[in-house]
């Protein structure tokens, strides 16, 4: 069978970039992370051309990592077992069931009925909710609560909707909201995403105080309030605009829907109860395990403990449960392959030290200069997370940004929160958050979308977290404890 030429595109230079830093031997004493660096150049690729598809080009770490002996095969395979994994897989099986019964159905029937059929209203609702759930929860567990119901609300819209207008363009906007929502209301809150919380836990560590919750909270609240805003403003006015205007026909239909449902059956009770329970123990996960010792909790137990219990619970139907086992037929698997695929990468990235030497360059290239500093700082945590772990990349990071303080005699905070911050922004690739890997799964964003969108909206964290650091941060700083 010939090679087709966007195959022949796709792999070319994907080859070429892989022999010729190989060749060119960037980092002369370090054959490992030349060789990581050729492995991550080349999958990065790939997965932006689309020549192969991405859960595919995922499984080269467990070929290439040992063939080319930078690890064993059980050190390149353990990330496709990490926690946030099976975390997405918890998910994903409770998305199943609400599907299945039909209770994604009645649950956006209800929100579009609250917020009317105005496509921009819809969107507005879905980010004010995914951000302040985000506040909260992890950013992986409310995209995860989210997904289903954005769904069913396009399901719904796209099967109801009578007006002028772009309906498909309003499914973009709502995928791309409940993610991106998701990231940035999380920094909001020292609870709300991981990295936040590795920062705080190594500022505590090595300067010796507990960063106040609520100062946090009024620290990075206005910016969190102002990345969802700009977000409505992309998604709605500059690059998809849905047109979808509130229409009588629609709100009839509507109506019509909610009343033809009529009242819960018990296996949509069941789902729900589920459903509810795992987001209680998600929100209330530090609480409960404060009050007792016994059982540790944490967002991947919770919900490996729910997607699971839906295999147990009988349904109305008989010898049969709220899940069987052919219904994961039509799950996401590539995404966990995917998401499994770029930790294994991120990993050899900071193992080969590739990670430490762009901490380095920074600090070189900024030399004196707070400002250009902060802006260097902020590129690279939002365009390194986009292919490594947001908390690993704190943790490796922070270190370095605090030893760069020291030298400069600043308070770390100068530095470290643009770091944090930016971890959390990262919005072109699957990979970048689970977030973003939860909604690409549904298949109906191209890679493109989230690239063209992703890339508006880093640069413009990028501006706004340089700024706030700059400006605003020495300022509420200021009488903080003295580091």
């Amino acid at each position: 069978m010939p090679i087709s030429l966007k195959n022949l595109a796709g792999w070319l230079p994907a080859i070429l970039l892989f022999v010729g830093v190989l060749l060119w031997e960037p980092f002369p004493e370090q054959v490992s992370a030349n060789r990581v660096l050729a492995i991550g150049l080349a999958m990065i690729w790939l997965w932006v051309s689309e020549v192969t598809p991405m859960p595919v080009v995922a499984l080269l770490p467990l070929v290439l990592f040992p063939l080319l002996k930078i690890c064993g095969i059980e050190e390149a395979a353990a990330p496709y077992a990490n926690p946030v994994v099976f975390l997405f897989l918890g998910g994903f099986l409770i998305g199943l069931a609400i599907e299945k019964w039909n209770l994604h159905t009645r649950i956006a029937l209800t929100i579009v009925k609250f917020t009317g059929t105005s496509g921009n209203r819809i969107v507005l609702g879905f980010i004010l909710a995914a951000g302040l759930l985000s506040m909260w929860l992890s950013n992986t567990a409310t995209t995860i609560m989210m997904y289903p119901i954005a769904l069913s609300v396009i399901h719904v819209m796209e099967k109801s909707y009578k007006g002028p207008g772009k309906p498909h363009y309003l499914a973009i906007c709502l995928l791309m909201s409940i993610a991106y929502a998701s990231n940035f209301g999380g920094i909001a809150t020292i609870i709300g995403t991981p990295p936040n919380v590795a920062f705080i836990a190594f500022i505590e560590k090595k300067y010796g105080f507990t960063y106040p919750f609520l100062d946090w909270m009024l620290l990075c609240m206005p910016i969190a309030l102002l990345l969802m805003w700009t977000l409505y403003i992309v998604l709605t006015k500059v690059l998809y605009r849905n047109g979808m205007k509130s229409h009588p026909e629609t709100d009839a239909f509507i109506q019509e829907q909610v009343r033809a449902l009529g009242p819960l059956s018990p296996n949509e009770r069941k789902v729900l109860y589920v459903f509810v329970g795992t987001a209680f123990l998600w929100i209330f996960r530090d609480v409960i395990n404060n009050l007792q010792t016994v059982i540790k909790l944490d967002d991947t137990l919770i919900a490996m403990a729910g997607g699971l219990s839906l295999f147990i619970i009988p349904s109305s139907k008989e010898k049969e449960q709220l899940l069987i086992w052919k219904d994961t037929e039509k799950m996401a698997w590539g995404i966990l392959l995917l998401f499994g695929g770029g930790i294994s990468l991120a990993n050899q990235l900071e193992k080969a030290g590739l990670i430490e030497i762009a901490g380095k360059w920074m600090a070189s290239s900024a030399g004196d200069n707070l400002f250009l500093l902060v802006f260097l700082i902020a590129v690279a945590s939002i365009f390194i997370s986009e292919i490594m772990s947001n908390v690993a990349q704190v943790i490796v990071f922070a270190p370095v940004i605090a030893g760069m303080a020291d030298v400069m005699q600043i308070n770390p905070l100068l530095l470290g929160v643009p770091l944090t911050l930016g971890a959390s922004c990262a919005s072109m690739l699957p990979m970048g958050t689970p977030p973003n890997a939860i909604v690409f799964a549904s298949g109906r964003l191209r890679l493109s979308d989230m690239l063209k969108t992703g890339l508006v909206m880093n640069l413009i964290a990028i501006v706004l977290i340089t700024l706030f650091s700059y400006y605003l941060l020495p300022v509420i700083t200021s009488s903080w404890p003295s580091t």
